[in-house]
């Protein structure tokens, strides 16, 4: 059987392995907590049901337009001005099947063979295959000072005469950091005086903590949405936890909507109508309930950290926003892949490898869940890890001795 070269070169998840064998521990009832998963345990919110369910029980469920219904196309562009202040019309506006096909659309319709796309590391574990796919190269660019945040001259000496583009995404997963402005504004200055795109991955953008602000990208321009390099992709899925309902969407010069609308007509036509209604519902609905999630995930980024401090010999950087830390835990194990692996055999506890993230010997570690679940799951990794610990522990109703340090 012969497949393409482009899928071949697509390397296969480490997480994807650890997930599916952390499936079938749970369906033989091993006691698994997941640290992995990066989805808010809230429900739906009503509103969003309501408006889903109204579409339904007209049961008049057909096609919508390739770029995305009029009525949430207006929910997007009030919500774009109260949280980006800036002013845009239907035409710059394409609704897509998730934040990530929005980006996969951008990509897409910006990138010849051979351009380069420069990504700050650490990254989203798609952002290079995104660019790979459409037979772009990507370009990292990892901090010299051993933090997570970019700087302005790292970015600039990779620059070519081949960049075509920057994604940007802060808060940042993995990390949880909150880019400055003062880097934010460099950067787009500079983006702006080079031709170069600035795709702001903002799906987090209201999930901050601790007094920090996020910032719109659109402050750091005074170009108008026709003329500027900036673009921006957000969505329902992180903010109001409706990773499910799969709606994204992106900002664009209204030339740069048609051809990603064509794109999009090409791939999967439209998103589903059922889905839009209830993203539009979010948006329009009572606003408290995306505060009462940030809330949430803020007392347990505070679990979260109390917890990794008992660690001797792990370095923390904590997170300013997002519901992930990236913990640093080459005093035990260089390799992350290995060091999740073993994680997951010992005690039972799913993390994510540093290593798709641009970050060898970290682990990326998901707070969306509960605090009960992230303060036990740290405990296991303790046991499991540092000789200081006690030398046993009970998982569930068995009681383990450490026989390996």
């Amino acid at each position: 059987m012969s497949f393409s070269q482009l899928a071949r070169s697509i390397p296969d998840s480490p997480t994807l392995r650890l997930n599916e064998k952390a499936r079938l521990l749970r369906e033989r009832g091993e006691p698994v907590i997941h640290l992995g998963i990066g989805e808010p345990k809230n429900k739906t919110p009503i509103t969003a049901v309501l408006s889903s369910a109204a579409k339904l029980r007209s049961g008049d469920i057909k096609y919508t337009p390739t770029d995305g219904t009029p009525s949430l196309k207006k929910a997007i562009i009030r919500y774009t001005e109260e949280n980006y202040g800036r002013r845009v019309a239907p035409e710059n506006i394409i609704v897509s099947t998730g934040a990530k096909q929005s980006l996969y659309n951008i990509l897409f319709t910006l990138i010849n063979p051979q351009d380069e796309v420069i990504i700050l590391a650490p990254y989203w574990v798609s952002y290079p295959e995104m660019v790979r796919m459409v037979y772009g190269i990507p370009v990292i660019v990892t901090p010299e000072d051993g933090s997570f945040h970019p700087r302005i001259e790292d970015v600039t000496e990779a620059i070519t005469g081949y960049t075509k583009a920057i994604i940007v995404n802060s808060p940042n997963n993995p990390s949880g950091i909150l880019f400055n402005n003062e880097f934010l504004g460099e950067l787009i200055t500079l983006c702006e005086r080079k031709g170069i795109y600035v795709i702001m991955d903002d799906i987090y953008h209201k999930l901050v903590f601790n007094g920090k602000k996020w910032t719109s990208p659109y402050k750091f321009t005074e170009r108008d949405i026709e003329n500027t390099h900036v673009i921006v992709v957000n969505g329902v899925s992180k903010v109001y936890g409706m990773t499910g309902f799969r709606i994204g969407w992106a900002i664009a010069p209204r030339r740069m909507v048609e051809v990603m609308t064509n794109v999009q007509a090409q791939t999967t036509s439209c998103p589903s109508l059922l889905l839009q209604a209830a993203a539009e519902g979010a948006l329009n609905g009572l606003q408290s309930i995306v505060e009462s999630l940030r809330l949430t995930i803020q007392n347990n980024r505070e679990i979260t950290l109390q917890q990794l401090g008992t660690f001797r010999d792990v370095r923390t950087t904590a997170p300013d926003g997002t519901f992930y830390v990236l913990p640093d835990f080459r005093a035990y194990q260089q390799n992350s892949v290995q060091l999740a692996e073993f994680l997951l055999e010992k005690v039972l506890v799913v993390t994510v490898p540093g290593k798709e993230f641009g970050m060898e010997g970290h682990l990326r570690l998901s707070f969306s869940g509960n605090g009960k679940e992230v303060i036990e799951a740290i405990e296991r990794m303790k046991w499991a890890l540092d000789p200081q610990a006690p030398n046993d522990i009970y998982i569930g109703d068995r009681k383990l001795i450490r026989d390996w340090l």
